[in-house]
């Protein structure tokens, strides 16, 4: 496999470098290295089925790119423990800054697939660009610090930033489950008393690097940073996950390039195939998962384990696409779009697929069965 990770950063360099879910930044991918090439191996899905049709790639070298999130490890995993070689392709995996570069760089083919946040996927959906979700990558991870002088500990949740001013990111999935938070509490958006004053910024790094200023009291986070703002004296506002109103919101989707998912269908099936292994492997396989996570993330393990296994987010290969449909009318209501034909921009066939023919192969796999009743109820 070819990889492009993150190494040797301190904490503090990783907590500035934020780009979160988001759908604007000028900043470029992040480079190193890659790794030398491994040999593409034979799989099953390089056999023929019963009529006769070959399921091989049409294509073996495949790109794949990520933002530095813990929440993509299904990306790192299948890398790590060989998972794309089984299925008979190379894929090289590149971090990047934003949701706009991942978008731009599928639309220019020089990736394959990628994990973009929810919310500005949809957005860029509806602007008339040929992407389409096909399958899910995070789920949940994502929530609001505060300074710790300014925590109010008699408030609770979004009240806590009431009077405050508030670092975001537009068209983030951060910023529209703040808007969902505030709007149902009855909270307006503004400057004034009894107000929350959202002060947006072009990336999550600017948003987060501005807390440094005494201008701003709070920003969003997404994981792993959540546990390493509090680890640098910040205090957790809330996360998602806890938030009744935003449980099992899903975040990034795996996101390709429409004419390239109807050219290259067996690559995408066996891309596919690789990360519902690596989900299965993580369930089974917690302290190898941090080791692989850590080694595109270069955190402390303890960090890791806190947001990959601690109950704030969830890494699910799963498409979701009611969660996802109920979001965008969310989202139109919030103003954040316009409505479009969503249908058109989402394919369930290639995970339904994939699952259905590891199925096939292991019928006695709890992991696999958990995942097809989760498909079964929320396709």
């Amino acid at each position: 496999m070819k990889k492009r990770i993150i190494t040797g950063l301190a904490v503090l360099t990783l907590l500035t470098a934020f780009t979160g879910c988001a759908g604007t930044s000028s900043e470029a991918p992040a480079s190193t290295a890659p790794a030398a090439t491994a040999a593409p191996a034979a799989s099953s899905v390089q056999e023929a089925d019963s009529t006769g049709n070959t399921t091989a790639p049409e294509k073996t070298d495949f790109t794949l790119g990520t933002l530095n999130s813990t929440a993509h490890l299904l990306g790192f995993v299948a890398s790590e423990e060989g998972f794309f070689k089984e299925e008979g392709l190379n894929v090289t995996v590149t971090q990047f800054s934003s949701a706009s570069e991942l978008a731009s760089a599928l639309e220019s083919e020089k990736l394959d697939a990628a994990f973009i946040g929810s919310v500005p996927t949809l957005t860029f959906q509806s602007q008339g660009h040929e992407l389409t979700v096909f399958g899910g990558a995070m789920t949940n991870g994502h929530g609001y610090v505060i300074k710790h002088e300014l925590n109010d500990e008699s408030k609770k949740g979004v009240e806590k930033l009431v009077n405050r001013n508030v670092a975001s990111v537009k068209n983030s999935i951060q910023d529209a489950e703040l808007q969902i938070l505030l709007k149902n509490a009855g909270i307006e958006i503004g400057e004034g008393e009894g107000k929350v004053n959202i002060v947006y910024f072009d990336s999550q790094k600017d948003a987060y690097a501005a807390l440094a200023n005494d201008s701003i009291d709070a920003a969003s986070v997404y994981s792993p940073y959540a546990s390493l703002a509090q680890s640098q004296g910040y205090d957790i506002v809330y996360r998602c996950s806890e938030e009744e109103a935003l449980k099992n919101q899903p975040c990034c989707r795996q996101v390709a390039y429409t004419p390239s998912l109807e050219k290259y269908p067996n690559s995408y099936a066996a891309f596919e195939r690789a990360l519902i292994k690596a989900y299965k492997f993580t369930q089974e396989n917690e302290d190898k998962t941090i080791t692989d996570v850590k080694k595109f993330i270069d955190i402390d393990e303890d960090f890791i384990r806190t947001e990959v296994y601690g109950g704030y987010g969830t890494s699910n290969p799963d498409p979701d696409k009611q969660g996802t449909s109920a979001l965008k009318e969310t989202i139109v209501s919030l103003g954040y779009t316009d409505d479009y034909d969503f249908d058109a921009h989402y394919n369930t066939d290639i995970y339904k697929k994939a699952l259905d023919s590891l199925i096939e192969e292991n019928p006695d796999d709890k992991v696999y069965a958990e995942l097809k009743a989760h498909f079964e109820k929320f396709e």
